[in-house]
């Protein structure tokens, strides 16, 4: 028990560090686009901070094990280098008992996310979605700048404004495009005007002087139709009764269970496996922080980088693949997770195979000469 607290301890002390420093490096990316958008006027400033904070929620399902799979190669890296690992096993520590260890606490973690991954992860794009949808209702035109296209998050709003002076001064040459499930309604006008907040609660509504409105039907019954206006007011909508539309990273687990659609299926296979790469890249950084006493113990760190940059982008290859049906729901996206289970065997069951593989290249290469000579002598 002294051993396993002591491996526990030595891979939870960098744990920690490295799921702080990557928490930290993605909530200064989310800020950096959050503030960007605010700026334009896309985002209301006193929104950002939660904005930011379901965005860091969401991603602890991947920066975890990730966090664990260098945590155990910057650990072990280090008892091997200093030949503490050496001693271990002179004590009779087995590498059996080492992976040991290391399962009670990937395990442990295993279970955390996938509590994130089935529960916290779609509440979290469900207030996501919501706070995105308001913030497209409250848009604010007079910061929005010149020759930019301003598209809501589902494409449902594209505004683009060919000239203005300044901040807050009138903008003119306006192409406005509302989406809607049975139309398209397009609006070009000769100018822009942001009218004054009617109350502390509700959004700006939006003067279009000398505009023009196309409507133009998505079914084959409907007609379009051209109407010219001397000035209009664009009102958006009520954020309180506008409602984020079906998306599923959104939707609960328990729907996507019944659910037939590819999306709703990749998104359930999804969930279901974070938790199981967890334990299969911690299994895995055991073997590869195998090293030579006194060798530097970030030497493989870059062979570890580009094995787990491969998997994770196998892995969300395969989620695409499945959403779109170019692999069917089975096997899904577990393949890249059962390819992964046969490497971590591989590299566990044989942990001198390069040594063995080199060992038959030789034989072989013998062999082949030995061959050439008999039949050059004949």
């Amino acid at each position: 028990m002294i051993i396993n607290r002591y491996l526990i301890r030595e891979i939870s002390k960098p744990l920690a560090t490295t799921l702080v420093v990557l928490v930290t490096l993605f909530a200064s990316y989310s800020t950096a686009e959050f503030l960007s958008d605010a700026v334009n006027g896309l985002l209301p400033t006193n929104t950002i901070g939660e904005m930011i904070g379901l965005k860091a929620l969401i991603s602890l399902e991947v920066l975890i094990p990730v966090s664990l799979y260098i945590s155990i190669l910057l650990s072990f890296g280090r008892l091997y280098s200093d030949s503490e690992f050496t001693a271990m096993f002179a004590l009779r520590v087995t590498p059996l008992r080492v992976m040991g260890s290391v399962l009670t606490l990937s395990g442990a973690l295993a279970v955390v996310v996938a509590l994130l991954s089935l529960f916290v992860r779609p509440w979290a794009y469900e207030k996501l979605h919501t706070l995105s949808k308001r913030a497209e209702a409250f848009a604010n035109v007079d910061n929005m700048e010149a020759g930019t296209f301003y598209i809501g998050e589902d494409g449902g709003r594209v505004i683009f404004l060919n000239h203005r002076d300044g901040p807050k001064s009138a903008a003119s040459d306006v192409f406005v495009q509302l989406s809607y499930p049975n139309r398209m309604r397009i609006l070009s006008a000769r100018h822009a005007y942001q009218l004054p907040r009617t109350n502390d609660g509700g959004s700006s509504d939006i003067y279009l002087s000398d505009a023009h409105i196309y409507d133009i039907g998505r079914e084959k019954d409907q007609t379009d139709s051209v109407i010219d206006a001397q000035g209009i007011i664009l009102r958006p909508p009520d954020p309180s009764l506008e409602q984020p539309g079906y998306s599923s990273v959104s939707a609960g687990t328990e729907m996507l269970a019944i659910s037939g659609g590819l999306q709703d299926i990749a998104e359930l296979q999804w969930r279901l496996s974070t938790s199981l790469s967890t334990i299969l890249l911690a299994m895995l950084a055991v073997p590869l922080s195998r090293m030579r006493p006194r060798q530097n113990r970030y030497a493989k760190m870059g062979t570890a980088g580009l094995i787990y940059s491969g998997y994770y982008l196998l892995f969300t290859s395969a989620r695409t693949w499945v959403q779109q049906g170019t692999v069917a729901p089975l096997p899904g996206i577990w393949w890249v997770p059962a390819s992964l289970a046969a490497v971590v065997a591989i590299v566990w069951v044989q942990p001198n195979l390069g040594f063995e593989l080199r060992r038959l290249r030789v034989r072989f290469n013998t062999w082949h000469a030995q061959w050439l000579g008999g039949r050059d002598a004949a």
